[in-house]
């Protein structure tokens, strides 16, 4: 994986941001965030969205489900890897990771993942600067990937993680995901009106 991206000291400090799923102004507070990390990377020609997990596990079907969600309203500088239909996990990561290397030099990645967490933090969605490992809440050891990444906080880590995220409730993901592939719409469209990334996209 290539190095991410450098961002401006100034930006650093507003992440990570942090808010609940169910926050009234969840979509609107968490897509303004988004915005400032994205804007803090251009010019760039495109935006990739690599939204990891699997439909075979509830818990970790949360990027699956944003990137289907997204693949259907995305507009055309916003490629999405991993939905429900074609998953991006830990079998296919590191062949995922070389292919948007090579056919998307330049491109701005945002990584999109389910985690585990304390029990007052469930239903937490968060976006960092830098890149995420998958698979470290289960003990896995993948590659890191992306220049921003995002979190959502599905159930309590502590033990038998896979039983837990096999065992969430898909009510819980489902709402989390809307809010997390809306705001990413709606950062992304945010971007593309600023001249900084028209600048990277000739």
């Amino acid at each position: 994986m290539s190095e991410p991206r450098s961002v401006k000291r100034s930006c650093e400090t507003m992440f990570p941001y942090r808010i609940e799923y169910t926050h009234p102004h969840a979509r609107e507070n968490f897509a303004e965030h988004l915005s400032y990390a994205l804007q803090e990377l251009m010019p760039c020609p495109e935006i990739i969205c690599v939204c990891i997990g699997t439909d075979r596990s509830t818990g970790d079907s949360l990027g699956p489900l944003v990137g289907s969600l997204l693949s259907g309203e995305a507009p055309p500088f916003v490629k999405v890897y991993g939905t429900l239909d074609e998953p991006v996990h830990a079998i296919n990561l590191s062949s995922t990771i070389a292919h948007i290397q090579k056919e998307h030099p330049g491109a701005v990645i945002v990584a999109v993942d389910a985690c585990l967490g304390q029990l007052k933090s469930v239903g937490w969605i968060q976006v960092g600067l830098g890149p995420i490992r998958p698979g470290a809440g289960v003990n896995k050891t993948l590659p890191a990937i992306g220049d921003i990444h995002i979190t959502g906080i599905v159930n309590v880590a502590g033990f038998m993680e896979y039983f837990v995220l096999q065992n969430t409730r898909l009510g819980i993901v489902m709402k989390m995901a809307k809010v997390i592939s809306s705001s990413i719409l709606s950062a992304c469209l945010n971007i593309a009106s600023s001249a900084a990334f028209h600048a990277g996209s000739r």
